[in-house]
């Protein structure tokens, strides 16, 4: 299932009107390396659930932390290496509750959003 939500699925305007952003956003944002779309062979930009969900987290720390570009990307690093962390701690013998919930609580204050959270609302939605 996890294939399914990195599937490039919509194109610039549908994805636009998903995060609720203007396309040339979008195309700012690809330029800037904060989002990598998927191309088809006549070169239009494909965005996956998972870019989607990105995006939103971009327009989170735009919008509600008020972070400029290079501080998006500075914050986008920092969920990637928290996401890795907290993968880390998971295998083998549970890591304590208490370093769960903190990092689960860094990610939420970065905006980002589980897939599995994600799946779950969409299934709610229809």
């Amino acid at each position: 299932m996890a294939s399914r939500f990195s599937e490039p699925l919509f194109v610039i305007s549908v994805a636009a009107r998903l995060v609720e952003m203007h396309p040339q956003t979008l195309r700012k944002y690809e330029r800037e390396g904060l989002i990598a779309p998927s191309r088809t062979q006549g070169n239009l930009r494909l965005y996956s659930d998972s870019d989607i969900e990105r995006l939103r987290q971009v327009k989170y720390l735009v919008e509600q932390r008020g972070l400029n570009l290079a501080g998006v990307q500075l914050a986008l690093e920092l969920t990637k290496e928290l996401q890795r962390l907290r993968q880390r701690t998971a295998p083998g013998s549970p890591p304590p509750e208490s370093l769960v919930v903190e990092l689960d609580d860094l990610l939420r204050s970065l905006g980002f959003v589980e897939e599995a959270q994600v799946r779950s609302q969409r299934q709610r939605q229809y």
